[in-house]
């Protein structure tokens, strides 16, 4: 890669990593929280809460990626992160869920997903996209994992309006980031992409489908595994990275090499199928077996093997298969359909552990992996572009 196309690879995914770190912080720690905030008792609010950011992004990552089109790339993306920051003051400032809700749905609603990827397809060429694209989906992973590991600490030390303020903080950091790092994007035109014809690409809308899939099952997660590990594991809120740590780490051991040869040896649809696959044993051994510190343990660390690689290569086969000139249309479907998933996980997992119990979450959480395997067994693996060397010193600006 020129150096510009490692510079907007590497800034790119830094504003989304400051963005959904901001998001994800919430998710190990809230559920015990919401219990000392008013109408915290209602799990099916609890839900809402945590995925209530979703909602709004379901609704406007398409309308922005089309703004993007129309006024450009950076200016949409600042316009979102603004009201990002709002939307986290608000949460800060709540004194009960509904003004808890209120902020996270005005955090979702600065939806620039699938402008940042737009804009990382201007920045770099053809045969460079796919790497940019996995850079931009391992950050979302590994900050998600990061997480995990941070958030019990910050919430001992900070509380729950500490991190809200700190959202708030990496927000303003992406904005500068935009303005001062991000290369200068080059006019866009409009995009010739037609809905018609991305929703009618059954290997792009079955990836769309695995993306809902996925981070439906990550937020559902969310909603149950913090009282998990206090009830039946034992541990604290405050020491649950003794948990977390050792089973990012380990996931990471795995992950790394695993997408390295899914991308160079043209494996790609045999890591993904291993890692649906194992996302839908995940849930299946919380079914049965996660009732103790150390069943508890292992499944998240196999959980978190599973999502990073598949959060990793999803965004990178999409940048391979979609249309040239429907690149944007594709990815604005791509994020509306991820965020989607986060919206309805928060509230499928509340409602169905309201009604039925946490048991019931891990089985329709496997039920859906397994019909995301079934319906990615019969895709075709993603084309392989041959290793050369690039001579020219600039991107080629392709339309999107």
């Amino acid at each position: 890669m020129s150096p510009q196309e490692r510079r907007a690879g590497i800034s790119l995914a830094a504003i989304f990593a400051l963005r959904m770190l901001g998001l994800f912080l919430i998710l190990p720690v809230f559920a015990v929280h919401a219990h000392q905030v008013p109408g915290g008792d209602n799990l099916l609010l609890v839900g809402l809460a945590i995925g209530a950011y979703g909602l709004t992004q379901a609704f406007l990552q398409i309308p922005f990626g089309a703004a993007s089109d129309r006024f450009g790339r950076k200016p949409v993306i600042v316009f979102g992160l603004l009201l990002f920051v709002i939307g986290s003051v608000v949460a800060a400032l709540a004194e009960s869920m509904t003004w808890i809700i209120a902020g996270r749905v005005l955090q979702g609603a600065g939806a620039i997903s699938a402008a940042v990827t737009a804009l990382a397809a201007d920045l770099t060429r053809d045969q460079h996209r796919t790497k940019v694209m996995a850079m931009i989906g391992s950050s979302i992973g590994l900050v998600f994992a990061l997480s995990l590991v941070a958030a019990p600490l910050l919430y001992a030390f900070i509380g729950m309006d500490g991190i809200f303020w700190l959202t708030a903080a990496m927000a303003v950091a992406a904005l500068w980031v935009v303005l001062r790092v991000v290369p200068a994007a080059p006019p866009v035109p409009r995009a010739t992409g037609r809905f018609a014809e991305v929703l009618g690409d059954g290997q792009l809308m079955r990836l769309n489908f695995g993306v809902f899939v996925l981070h439906l099952i990550q937020t559902t997660m969310w909603v149950m595994v913090p009282a998990a590990l206090v009830a039946s594991g034992g541990l604290a809120l405050a020491e649950h990275w003794k948990v977390y740590l050792p089973a990012v780490l380990l996931s990471f051991l795995v992950m790394v090499p695993a997408v390295i040869v899914a991308e160079r040896r043209g494996w790609m649809k045999g890591v993904f199928m291993a890692a649906v696959a194992l996302l839908a044993a995940v849930q299946f051994g919380l079914y049965f077996f996660g009732s103790g510190l150390w069943a508890l343990a292992i499944c998240l660390t196999l959980f978190f093997v599973a999502f990073n690689v598949l959060e990793a290569t999803q965004p990178s086969w999409i940048s391979k298969i979609a249309p040239a000139h429907a690149k944007g249309t594709a990815l604005g479907v791509y994020n509306t359909l991820q965020s989607a998933g986060l919206f309805l996980g928060g509230v499928l997992g509340g409602w169905l552990a309201q009604r039925f119990g946490a048991g019931a979450v891990s089985l329709v959480c496997a039920a859906l992996a397994l019909l995301w395997l079934f319906a990615a067994a019969t895709m075709k693996a993603p084309p392989v572009r041959a290793v050369r060397r690039d001579t020219e010193a600039a991107p080629h600006h392709q339309q999107v």
